[in-house]
């Protein structure tokens, strides 16, 4: 169901790129040297801080040093990596193996494997929360379950709990983790998981094509995107009952809310935008320009994440192996990071 949902996504990213001649994308590939393609100078306010990325078509695992904007290391990892998380005291990296059956954790400080974790037959995790109580969750969108992982680097106990949706592939969980939420790209539909008592999980039908997920720091309110509707949704967390509907740019595959709460933004793959939505007033402040419509196929603009401070927003370019930095409130791309091959889930150390 997995394979079935990525070659719909192909066939929809060609649908929606189809009208762009081959001589416009020759023209727009990208330019070494160009406006944010570079490597700008050091700067002495992300000392300390590292990028980590995981490279999905390069079987691997990058470390950015995010001071200097070079690649200070790269390790083999597991087969097409997709998501990754980095553990509350910053020691520790877990990687969820797409194209396997674990999830695979490596030391920040050198990106030694410690232990590959077994979620079982088929389980190609995507998904992963590296909670503050220290237990790792992560989606099994073969089994179509979500996994608790205990003591994830100690004496490690695995729980698993249904969603009986096909390709659980995103995932959010509760400040109290008490509550999971998987956004179901086989059966379009976010669903509720109760991970204490194991009561039946609850689903709804959201938008066409739901896939990206984030929850308010506070825990009281959920934001999901509708890749092929181009909205961004806003939902009661524990009742799923639509509160607002945001329009977007194209094809908004991921969505991401601040660390400070005030808003969130969508990954628009299909126009190389971020749109930026106000979450008290459910309406979009603005558009930031990552790239271009026309670069968009080439680059193939994925995953979104904070940093801590709410100043920068990284941004995985798969398709060109970049990640680009941008500076939130002037929109500015500050610089483009070169990654591994096909360079997609996105980690800080801060």
């Amino acid at each position: 169901m997995a394979r079935r949902a990525e070659r719909g996504q192909a066939d929809r990213m060609v649908k929606l790129l189809a009208p762009f001649s081959a001589l416009a994308l020759l023209a727009c590939a990208p330019v070494a040297g160009g406006e944010g393609d570079g490597q700008a100078a050091t700067s002495t306010e992300l000392a300390g801080q590292f990028l980590f990325v995981a490279n999905k078509r390069g079987n691997s695992l990058s470390k950015i040093d995010l001071a200097t904007g070079e690649e200070v290391q790269r390790v083999d990892s597991c087969a097409n990596p997709h998501e990754l998380a980095t553990s509350p005291d910053d020691k520790w990296v877990a990687l969820a193996c797409y194209g396997g059956t674990t999830v695979d954790i490596f030391s920040t400080s050198d990106l030694a494997r410690l232990r590959s974790i077994e979620l079982g037959e088929n389980a190609r995790p995507h998904g992963i929360v590296w909670h503050a109580n220290g237990d790792i969750y992560v989606t099994a969108e073969g089994r179509q379950s979500v996994f608790r992982i205990q003591r994830p680097v100690g004496e490690m106990a695995a729980f698993e709990f249904a969603t009986g949706k096909r390709g659980s592939h995103m995932l959010a969980v509760s400040p109290d983790a008490r509550h999971a939420w998987t956004m179901d790209l086989g059966s379009g539909t976010v669903t509720l998981v109760d991970l204490l008592t194991k009561r039946a999980p609850r689903s709804v039908e959201v938008g066409d094509e739901p896939e990206g997920i984030s929850l308010s720091p506070d825990g009281k309110s959920l934001w999901v995107s509708a890749r092929g509707s181009d909205k961004a949704i806003e939902l009661d967390p524990m009742t799923l009952e639509v509160r607002n509907q945001v329009d977007t740019g194209a094809f908004p595959l991921r969505l991401a809310i601040r660390p400070q709460g005030d808003v969130a933004v969508t990954s628009d793959l299909a126009d190389g935008s971020l749109t930026v939505i106000d979450l008290k007033t459910a309406a979009v402040l603005r558009t930031i320009a990552v790239s271009s419509v026309e670069e968009a196929q080439t680059r193939f603009q994925v995953t979104i994440l904070w940093s801590d401070d709410g100043k920068r927003v990284y941004v995985a370019e798969t398709g060109t192996n970049s990640v680009a930095e941008v500076d939130y409130t002037t929109g500015k791309v500050l610089r483009r990071l070169k990654t591994g091959d096909g360079g997609d889930g996105l980690a800080i150390l801060d």
